[in-house]
């Protein structure tokens, strides 16, 4: 199959992004290893997707009749068929879930995808789409087809030209096309290095499915990585992973809104939950990368909606304990709100946001209630702001 991959990565190559692999100072010295990220989020359409779905086009351009292509997705896949289509001279026809969100629907649109909206979930999107291939389109999966595979198989290539002495390669892991394709031109190209899968642990399909010896499908619950809750693996893909493979983890949710916010703060990297993954299962310590080895993560994609932004990065920081939320009971009397700011003032943190409320509800008519989001350094900073409070005789609730 590296043959294929090696030609897929020719065939390609005017259609993507050759994407840069970065070396990060700050996540090296945090693991004492040298630490570099692969950057598909800044591939067209934001995602690694564009690779494979740009190969299946190019190679069976001659199979594809006048309907075109469809294809389901909530979202990269969506977009990497779209413009795969759009520069192939094809129709694509891309059906997602009713509650897929407005800019990804926009940006499929833009790639120049019609759109059609069906289903609650992806599967009954999936099935949606099988129909109108029923009726002269030709179906294109995101993840369990062998041209899909191949063309993301050239990001391992890519991996090993721009290091080629890599001792680990940390993986998103969803349905498997992406780890399948990878794994296999790395191992068959140096079957030394170690492969690591990274699956968000609200979904771990694939590591059930390992410890089953076979697909499993499994419940899913919301996650910041939707992109890689995928409920069961590809058939060929979980063949691909059970050869090549050597090791799944899981990582839950906060260790992914910091991973996210990791990127973002320290190497102005903006990955998507799935994207991050691969940092998370570091932060965590599911997996431990040996002193001085050369550790590379797939940063998947970067497509992630603004709001959701604004939530992670919140909750990121409340979880580092970069923001502390207090209500303080406060004497009713001049000065003792300037009192109160001067306080924190001197203990280095920063006022947010405040709501000063005199009517509430079992409150003395003399007793104030004084809302604060403070920015803050750390958890131990947390707790000297919270023990100085006390000890002025402030009445706090955290």
């Amino acid at each position: 199959m590296i043959e294929h991959i090696q030609n897929a990565a020719k065939l390609i190559r005017h259609g993507i992004i050759r994407t840069p692999m970065v070396c990060s100072p700050t996540i090296s010295k945090m693991f004492d290893a040298e630490v570099y990220l692969k950057l598909e989020n800044l591939q067209r359409t934001g995602s690694f997707k564009i690779r494979g779905a740009t190969y299946k086009l190019l190679t069976r351009q001659n199979e594809i009749g006048a309907g075109g292509v469809v294809a389901a997705s909530a979202g990269n896949h969506a977009q990497g068929v779209a413009l795969a289509a759009h520069q192939a001279g094809i129709a694509a026809t891309i059906v997602m879930p009713e509650w897929a969100s407005i800019s990804k629907q926009e940006a499929t649109r833009n790639y120049g995808g019609e759109i059609v909206l069906f289903g609650q979930s992806l599967e009954e999107s999936l099935q949606k789409a099988r129909e109108l291939a029923e009726q002269g389109k030709t179906f294109i999966h995101p993840f369990d087809d062998a041209d899909i595979v191949t063309g993301q198989g050239t990001i391992g290539l890519e991996i090993l030209e721009d290091l080629n002495d890599t001792d680990i390669v940390l993986v998103p892991i969803g349905g498997g096309g992406l780890i399948s394709g990878i794994a296999t031109a790395i191992k068959q190209t140096k079957p030394q290095v170690k492969v690591i899968g990274v699956q968000a642990a609200a979904c771990p399909s694939a590591l059930t499915s390992r410890q089953n010896n076979a697909i499993t499908r499994v419940d899913s619950k919301t996650s910041l990585a939707d992109g890689i809750t995928v409920k069961q693996p590809g058939a060929m893909n979980f063949e691909l992973i059970e050869k090549y493979v050597d090791e799944i983890v899981t990582v839950e949710e906060e260790h992914i809104a910091a991973a996210i916010l990791m990127l973002l703060e320290r190497k102005k990297v903006l990955a998507e939950g799935a994207g991050a993954v691969p940092l998370a299962a570091l932060l965590n310590g599911s997996v431990v990368i040996p002193a001085g080895s050369k550790v590379v993560l797939v940063i998947s994609g970067g497509n992630v909606d603004s709001p959701l932004l604004g939530r992670i990065i919140a909750k990121g920081m409340l979880n580092k304990g970069r923001i502390m939320r207090i209500y303080v009971r406060l004497s009713d009397t001049p000065g003792s709100l300037a009192g109160l700011l001067a306080l924190i003032a001197r203990m280095k943190a920063n006022v947010l946001h405040i709501y000063h409320d005199r009517n509430v509800r079992d409150l003395p008519i003399n007793i104030s209630s004084v809302e604060l989001e403070l920015e803050t350094r750390s958890m131990e900073h947390i707790h000297e702001i919270r023990s100085e409070l006390l000890r002025a005789g402030y009445e706090i609730i955290i």
